[in-house]
């Protein structure tokens, strides 16, 4: 188990040590958490790989502890597994629940509209189970907070496969499960040097340096592969998988690719706002990047393919 070195910080006055911080950073959002508990701000491998010592943060978490959590507020979503969100005053609340960790919430996100700051509360009531390194910050509250953040950035999250060349260009592979993104990424791997900045989640936004062009960021959260880089490219293309005959590349137009996208990226459809603000960014992306479906057979053909093909 590998945690992440966290930073002992200042929360008091005089300069007294009562607290322990750490931060995470993925397609250049920052989260930052604090808690007088170092095994609350500890991370584990593949988020480790994406700490961070950046100020200010921009979304500011403090971690608590409570006795008990009693669900409370109205439930506007429900995973069907791990959490449910409910609407909390102005912001947010996400309660993660387990069969391990009993009925109640075994742990409580509290955060506002803006996703700029929270609370993390911990319940005592399983702490023996629930209190060890890296609990605290585990999948998926780590990607809850960056996708519903990613509303607000003119950014998207994708289920695709993020492939860097040696010569820099970024070819990303969306799909649904079963649609060939882990074949893609085994066939890339045995054919040339390249990086793989996740095998299942990409982030796509504007690049902040140069923001006629677009970049594709790696996340920590990886697929079969367990492929997860915290490094980003140019993305260069799009290519929507689909398993067909021929190894055939056809470019789509604008409202083919924005459908296409819409159906393979991670939005909050809970708020009609956040499908706006996606479905814009989509639109955006398709006019700056080139997208292709592309029908293609599981083999060394389908890279050979792509390494041959001009726009």
């Amino acid at each position: 188990m590998s945690t992440l070195a966290v930073e002992n910080v200042q929360f008091g006055s005089a300069g007294v040590p009562v607290g322990y911080r750490s931060a995470f950073s993925v397609a250049g959002l920052c989260v930052g958490f604090r808690s007088d508990r170092e095994s609350d701000v500890a991370m584990l491998h593949p988020l480790a790989l994406f700490r961070s010592q950046r100020q200010p943060v921009d979304i500011e978490v403090e971690v608590v502890w409570l006795n008990n959590l009693e669900s409370d507020g109205t439930r506007i979503f429900d995973s069907g597994s791990t959490w449910r969100l409910y609407q909390s005053g102005r912001g947010f609340q996400f309660d993660f629940s387990a069969p391990y960790f009993g009925t109640e919430p075994y742990k409580r996100l509290s955060v506002n509209a803006q996703f700029t700051r929270g609370t993390l509360q911990m319940n005592g009531g399983c702490a023996v189970r629930s209190s060890f390194p890296g609990m605290a910050l585990s999948y998926p509250l780590d990607e809850l907070l960056i996708m519903h953040r990613l509303t607000q950035e003119k950014a998207i999250e994708l289920h695709g496969s993020g492939i860097v060349r040696v010569d820099g260009v970024g070819n990303l592979f969306v799909g649904h499960s079963g649609a060939g993104k882990s074949t893609t990424t085994r066939l890339w791997t045995m054919t040339e040097d390249v990086e793989v900045l996740s095998d299942d989640r990409i982030i796509v936004r504007r690049d902040a340096s140069s923001p006629t062009r677009i970049r594709m960021y790696g996340t920590p959260w990886h697929g079969e592969g367990m492929y997860a880089s915290p490094n980003s490219a140019p993305l260069a293309r799009i290519f929507v998988l689909e398993h067909g005959h021929g190894n055939v590349i056809t470019r789509l137009s604008p409202s083919q690719a924005v459908a296409e996208l819409f159906a393979r990226s991670f939005v909050p459809f809970h708020r009609h706002e956040y499908v706006d603000s996606a479905l814009e960014f989509l639109q955006e992306l398709v006019d700056s990047v080139p997208v292709y479906r592309y029908d293609f057979e599981p083999d060394q053909r389908a890279v050979d393919k792509i390494i041959h093909f001009h726009d």
